[in-house]
């Protein structure tokens, strides 16, 4: 029985990809075309094809002949501007949304439904370059209301901002200031109309707003922003986005490893929709520090960043290995691998692959997996697996 199997699939166009950003990353001859998002998984609106003759065309195909489920969804993520701002729902809003929406009759392809699936989507992201860049999490409200005072003071009509200030310092003031941002009050309007003038005087404090502002003008969600934490990754960190988390990737080349899910609800930033209501029904509106993950470093040429080190992420099962030189891993579900950098030597018992720069590997079950060679190498497994 082969357990090494080589599979590949089709970059995403979304419209905010890099043009031949991961061909180009891959090793491939990069197009003109934007590319956004290469999956590797088995979620039905991508599901990732077998390269050699098999038992099964694609992954999706796996499940369903095997009854198995692959816990995640790993992709590459690369950003030229920024995606939509977002939120993620729990395992047990996602059934009872995914259920809501299929007893409505709302198509699974409707653009304006939320519950594509009825799973959870928490995920993970580890920079590949430096400088990728990220909104995430709730600032403490007190930090956010420090800088609307100083638009109000940059302002020709402060008086917006001086309300938002005093929403924000106010009782359940990150959530009362937000509902206020969307609700579209006429105040909130006239904040938008100023604020590219007001965030102009000072570029240094609010250029990744104006940025925002620059693509997608009088949209609340540029507001929303100076409420998040905004980050700028060296290649190898990595942010944990658990479900609630509100965020939005502005910028750069990641890879990402998330629950099998594409459920997104969306607060703005978007020519996609967005559901104000349903995205309030789910964030966290709790404020804190930027969420970072920090790897396990233990092992030598293995760094292994796992969810379940963070109290926010104490059930989910995946975990995300990088790998840059000789290792012996021991999976604990189906895993995939990819190479980002060099080559590799991966072999299972007697069963060997030769692995290079933009080549990924299917490895079909639980196994000791012996890695020999040079470069970057990630690898996707699960402690455990729910069917």
């Amino acid at each position: 029985m082969t357990l090494l199997l080589p599979i590949g699939n089709e970059p995403r166009d979304y419209a905010w990809g890099i043009p031949g950003g991961i061909s180009r990353l891959l090793g491939g001859e990069a197009t003109q075309r934007p590319e956004a998002e290469l999956w590797l998984g088995s979620h039905p609106l991508s599901p990732s094809q077998v390269k050699t003759p098999s038992a099964f065309a694609d992954l999706a195909d796996w499940e369903r002949q095997t009854g198995d489920r692959l816990p995640f969804l790993l992709k590459i993520l690369a950003a030229s501007s920024a995606l939509s701002l977002q939120a993620h729902p729990t395992p047990a809003d996602a059934a009872e949304g995914f259920a809501r929406e299929e007893a409505a009759g709302i198509p699974r392809d409707a653009p304006h439904r939320n519950y594509k699936d009825p799973f959870a989507k928490p995920e993970l992201i580890v920079a590949l370059e430096d400088g990728f860049e990220a909104l995430c999490g709730f600032r403490v409200a007190e930090s956010a209301a420090t800088d609307v005072d100083v638009l109000a003071g940059l302002a020709a009509d402060p008086r917006p901002y001086r309300w938002w200030s005093s929403l924000l310092r106010g009782s359940d003031g990150i959530r009362t200031a937000f509902e206020w941002l969307m609700s579209g009050d006429s105040l909130v309007e006239r904040l938008l109309a100023g604020f590219v003038d007001d965030a102009s005087q000072s570029p240094e404090r609010f250029g990744h707003l104006l940025r925002l502002a620059n693509q997608y003008p009088d949209d609340p969600g540029v507001a929303v922003a100076l409420m998040l934490n905004h980050v700028t990754l060296a290649a190898g960190e990595c942010l944990w986005l658990p479900a609630g988390n509100i965020h939005a990737y502005l910028r750069g080349i990641g890879v990402e490893l998330m629950g099998p899910s594409d459920n997104v609800l969306r607060g703005g930033l978007t020519p996609k929709h967005v559901d104000a209501p349903e995205l309030l029904r789910v964030v966290d509106f709790s404020g804190g520090p930027a969420p970072y993950l920090r790897p396990d470093t233990g092992r030598s040429n293995e760094r292994v960043y796992r969810p379940a080190s963070m109290p926010s992420g104490a059930d989910v099962p995946f975990v995300l290995h990088a790998i840059t030189g000789d290792a012996t891993i021991e999976t604990g579900s189906p895993a995939i691998a990819i190479v980002t950098a060099g080559g590799f030597e991966l072999a299972v018992g007697s069963e060997q692959r030769r692995v290079e720069r933009g080549d990924a590997v299917f490895i079909t079950g639980p196994v000791v997996l012996e890695v020999a060679g040079e470069g970057g190498l990630f690898l996707a497994d699960a402690v455990t697996v729910t069917a």
